[in-house]
């Protein structure tokens, strides 16, 4: 099964944890395809865990929770398919998935059968309740290899939070994506933690296989199964957006779509940001700066400059067509330069090119540089521009 960009699609758990639905799965997609989601690339949407009985039936497969899916998952798969979604499950490697309900180990044939029967096309495979004496790798092995047994094809999701350092063995086990990190919370902290502890990673992440920073919590605000500490701002998500763009990791919505202010809407279905995600040559971000910036905001004390370690970050990412995504990302909570030597990504003053930019996220000129490109950002803000070589 060929996976050539990073999935997009929608999954239930940051916003509605336990609380799904046949109803919420159909009105979802239904908002997702009229209001241009779909149109955008989105194409995955997945039920998380919560959805089945707590005891598995007499003939050892997982019985979907009759008062949330009556129809059952065969109809709701269908349902999906004829609207063009992908339809996507939820299971895991341990004994009992997170929330306690049945779970795969042992099971791994008869589930991936299962799914295969209703019409799944993505599987994210969890790992709590894991037996401490079995083998993780082993098992992801057995379920990647039960899910192709089936004739179907699955898009594996494995999601082991990066234990054992997924990135160098999931690819060789037949994952396409997987989880490289604990799960991510609805604030700046925990998805500005996620990103930065994955940029040196992402060189082993690419089509086929992709690292997954988690889901997404734009347009959340504060509400839902994952809203704690401090709810993000617009300001927050545009970031949260861009990283995950920059770091071409895959893009799953966890807001509710159905009722998204309008900037988060027009955030995520950002045509050019979607393409810097999606290039075909899954290239990872170089990191051109990763260091202090320095605001200048007066305070009490008259000090008008003021360091903060380890909040800038400056990505290029080489795209197909000879063009590059450039992200500057200020991580402190005032106004502060970001700075791009143009000799740190390989154009020296002596190439006699400068770069050509265009803003990612307006589609405004930003002008021709040369040598350098520093830019006042935001906090926690950023600014992403399209790039290309320019003879001076």
């Amino acid at each position: 099964m060929r996976i050539a960009t990073p999935p997009m699609g929608w999954n239930s758990w940051n916003t509605f944890g336990e609380n799904i639905s046949d109803q919420l799965i159909v009105e979802t997609a239904r908002a997702m395809r009229d209001k241009g989601y779909l149109a955008a690339g989105y194409r995955y949407i997945v039920i998380d865990d919560c959805w089945s009985l707590r005891e598995r039936g007499a003939d050892g497969r997982i019985v979907p929770d009759p008062a949330k899916f009556p129809r059952g998952m065969k109809a709701l798969a269908d349902d999906l398919h004829a609207m063009g979604f992908l339809f996507g499950m939820y299971s895991c490697a341990g004994v009992q998935t997170c929330a306690g309900y049945p779970s795969s180990f042992d099971y791994e044939w008869i589930d991936a059968q299962t799914f295969a029967d209703w019409g799944v096309d993505f599987l994210k495979y969890d790992f709590c309740n894991f037996p401490e004496s079995a083998d993780g790798r082993n098992r992801y092995a057995a379920m990647s290899m039960a899910l192709k047994a089936t004739g179907r094809d699955i898009l594996f999701s494995a999601c082991n939070w990066g234990t054992d350092e997924p990135w160098r063995w999931m690819k060789a086990l037949g994952a396409h994506m997987y989880r490289s990190t604990g799960d991510i919370q609805d604030n700046f902290i925990s998805f500005t933690d996620i990103a930065r502890s994955q940029l040196d990673n992402l060189c082993m992440s690419g089509a086929d296989c992709f690292n997954d920073m988690d889901m997404l919590t734009i347009g959340m605000y504060g509400k839902g199964n994952v809203a704690l500490g401090k709810p993000c701002t617009d300001q927050d998500y545009a970031t949260q957006f861009a990283l995950w763009c920059l770091c071409g990791v895959p893009l799953m919505l966890g807001g509710d779509v159905r009722n998204m202010k309008p900037f988060a809407e027009e955030l995520v279905r950002n045509p050019r940001l979607i393409r810097i995600n999606q290039d075909p040559e899954t290239r990872p971000p170089m990191v051109v700066h990763r260091g202090r910036v320095i605001d200048h905001i007066p305070d009490e004390n008259g000090c008008t400059w003021h360091e903060h370690p380890d909040c800038g970050l400056t990505l290029l990412r080489h795209l197909s067509g000879n063009e590059f995504a450039v992200g500057w990302f200020n991580f402190a909570p005032a106004q502060a330069g970001v700075p791009f030597l143009f000799a740190d990504c390989g154009l020296p003053a002596g190439s006699g090119f400068g770069l050509r930019m265009t803003d990612a996220f307006t589609g405004e000129d930003m002008g021709l540089f040369r040598d350098w490109c520093h830019q006042d950002v935001p906090g926690h803000g950023c600014k992403v521009a399209l790039a290309r070589l320019e003879k001076l």
